[in-house]
């Protein structure tokens, strides 16, 4: 899609808001996907290790500090997870709204 819009961007704009184009190259780095999954594949890491402490806790193998900080980083965990996900519910929902 990006290149959809690049096409049609160097067919019909000026030379002005080209130049300001090309000045947004992206730079080299992971993509939004790649981002993504790397940041929804560590919470659920980070969510399996917290539910292992607390079995582990319940059994008695684990001090219950270790239990405490591996369910609280789990939570942080979910609510990052469930902030990213509010905010592109919230997203699509303003771009469905839009007048076409």
């Amino acid at each position: 899609m990006i290149e959809n819009v690049s096409a049609i961007g160097s067919a019909g704009m000026s030379a002005g808001v080209r130049s300001l184009q090309s000045a947004a190259t992206p730079t080299q780095g992971p993509s939004f996907e790649q981002a993504l999954a790397q940041a929804i594949g560590s919470a659920v890491d980070t969510l399996q290790t917290g539910e292992a402490a607390a079995i582990q806790g319940v059994e008695g193998a684990v001090s219950p500090m270790k239990v405490v900080e591996s369910v609280m980083a789990a939570q942080r965990s979910l609510q990052s997870v469930l902030a990213i996900r509010d905010k592109a519910v919230a997203a699509f929902q303003e771009i469905t709204r839009m007048a076409i």
